[in-house]
């Protein structure tokens, strides 16, 4: 009992990593559009929550952000301290409870895709609010470029939506098919109290 807890903690560390390296990677993986570049970022935050639960899902985004606010320059523009008076530093703020809540929500029953695509939703609607209220003051009382909340909900809701809508359906689809095989391996699992 102990070895397989232990050993499911190691493997749930190690997809931590794993996940915060993807989300890293998936900062420069992106689509050039108006305000916020299009990146798979929440593509990998939101499987973090789905594949690990809400805890490792989370703790994944905050080893990325904190790795990040050291210096290292993992964000979409560096890193550093001074990134969070970068507009868009509220996205990455809003990634961990958007993990989280994405991997809480899968857990509450069977993994079934109308769960997941529903947790995902959920996960994907905390980051859009906290992300776009984040930029819409620092914006408009840091950098001092005045922004309407209309130019707000069309640059960084209407335009990003779509995109953001296939990589939740993407990420549903992924975690039902690779849940099962981590449940096996005893990560993420609901069996798994350690990977929670």
């Amino acid at each position: 009992m102990g070895k397989t807890t232990t050993l499911g903690k190691t493997r749930a560390l190690l997809l931590c990593a794993l996940f915060a390296a993807l989300i890293a990677a998936g900062a420069f993986i992106r689509i050039p559009v108006p305000v916020l570049p299009f990146t798979l970022q929440t593509l990998f935050v939101l499987l973090a929550g789905l594949l690990l639960g809400p805890r490792w899902g989370a703790l994944s985004v905050i080893a990325y952000v904190a790795i990040g606010l050291v210096g290292i320059p993992i964000f979409t523009q560096g890193g550093g301290p001074q990134y969070v008076f970068q507009p868009s530093f509220g996205y990455l703020l809003a990634f961990i409870p958007g993990a989280y809540l994405t991997g809480w929500l899968a857990r509450r029953g069977a993994p079934t895709l109308p769960r997941l695509l529903l947790a995902c939703a959920a996960g994907l609607a905390v980051i859009y609010a906290i992300g776009m209220t984040y930029l819409y003051f620092i914006t408009n009382l840091y950098v001092q470029t005045p922004m309407s909340v209309r130019s707000l909900f069309m640059s960084c809701f209407v335009l990003m939506l779509p995109g953001d809508v296939v990589k939740t359906v993407f990420a549903a689809v992924l975690a039902r098919r690779l849940l099962p095989a981590l449940e096996k391996m005893g990560v993420g699992g609901r069996k798994a109290p350690a990977a929670e």
